[in-house]
């Protein structure tokens, strides 16, 4: 694609944490170009008073969300609460807009669990029909033909990701999946909560939502259809106190079938399912990947431990919430859909320090 044929891009819910990181990637995209981007409260006011890093890169005005003509878009990013995509989604596809939806409007196949979850009936089930899941490196083909894309959580990625090798070759018992999850601050979203205030958040350390969280559901039935072995899934998230950032435990016992059962052969297995991916990193076995080796960058790392030589199996996974977690991702998506290289605009490094 061209410069004179960029894609023209939108962003509903811009002011956000997962709006602003997509704007950090898009202006700088060589095939893309942000023309519209909408906000309720904030309309009529520049992009780079509100966030001062796009000065000189970006001389948008937020758009009134309610009068916002997004049909003008090849493809419409909701950076939104959930229910929001879904009710625009009729209108958008009939006039040929793609969507990619970072809420969870249209993730889920099975839409009674959905509305179990998020409370809210679902306005289009035709459309949630033909939506595809946006987990790339699973789901390459459905995304690259998809007009609809559900991103996924970013707890789900790091445990879909962490455990598909293992559930593909079938050697762990799917019945007693473990999954110890940690994510900094910002993954809650931009809002006044006193349990995201600094004073409260610093310096502490402490799970939530353990008797169920709406992720959960989500990773499970993904997790559900890489075996024919009923699995069981047990998640407990924890917030961490740093602002982006996240770090997933992965727990399961080998069943004693299929592979030799070497470290070597479980170290194979990842390195084979990942070969080519240009944003999953197979560490070498033993190793630790930290949020900082992730930090502002769409690479997700895996390493794989066997502690004591036993019988349980540990994959640890690190990522950025905000990028391989939610927009770089749903970037990673776009490009898919539009036939442009699958690592425009995300080859960014991590930060580190």
């Amino acid at each position: 694609m061209t410069a004179e044929k960029q894609v023209k891009v939108g962003i509903v819910g811009g002011t956000g944490y997962t709006g602003v990181e997509l704007l950090r990637m898009l202006t700088l995209h060589p095939s893309a170009k942000v023309t519209m981007i909408t906000s309720r409260k904030d309309a009529g006011t520049r992009l780079d008073s509100m966030f001062p890093s796009l000065r000189g890169r970006c001389d948008l005005v937020f758009s009134d969300t309610a009068t916002a003509d997004l049909t003008t878009c090849d493809v419409v990013f909701y950076a939104t609460p959930h229910g929001v995509a879904m009710a625009d989604a009729p209108k958008l596809t009939a006039a040929g807009v793609k969507i990619i939806d970072l809420a969870a409007d249209f993730r889920f196949k099975d839409l009674a669990v959905f509305e179990k979850w998020y409370k809210l009936p679902h306005s289009c089930p035709d459309l949630a029909a033909k939506a595809a899941y946006g987990l790339v490196e699973l789901n390459r083909d459905a995304i690259r033909n998809a007009s609809i894309v559900g991103n996924p959580g970013c707890y789900p990625t790091t445990m879909q990701l962490g455990y598909y090798p293992l559930l593909k070759a079938g050697i762990i018992d799917t019945a007693h999946l473990i999954a110890d999850c940690a994510s900094g601050v910002s993954g809650a979203g931009k809002k006044a909560d006193m349990d995201l205030i600094f004073s409260e958040a610093s310096d502490n350390f402490k799970a939530y939502n353990v008797s169920g969280h709406r992720h959960q559901p989500e990773t499970e039935a993904r997790l559900q259809e890489m075996t024919g072995d009923k699995v069981r899934l047990i998640f407990t998230p924890h917030l961490t106190p740093m602002i982006r950032g996240m770090h997933s435990t992965l727990y399961a016992q080998l069943n004693g079938k299929g592979l030799p059962l070497s470290n070597e052969a479980l170290q194979a297995l990842f390195e084979d399912a990942y070969k080519g991916e240009p944003f999953v990193d197979v560490m070498p076995f033993g190793s630790t990947p930290d949020t900082r080796s992730t930090r502002g960058s769409n690479v997700l790392r895996i390493a794989l431990h066997r502690p004591q030589g036993g019988d349980t199996v540990v994959a640890l996974v690190a990522q950025d919430n905000l990028v391989k977690g939610a927009a770089g991702q749903a970037v990673q998506c776009m490009n898919l859909m539009f036939g442009l290289p699958e690592t425009a605009g995300l080859q960014t490094l991590p930060l580190s320090p």
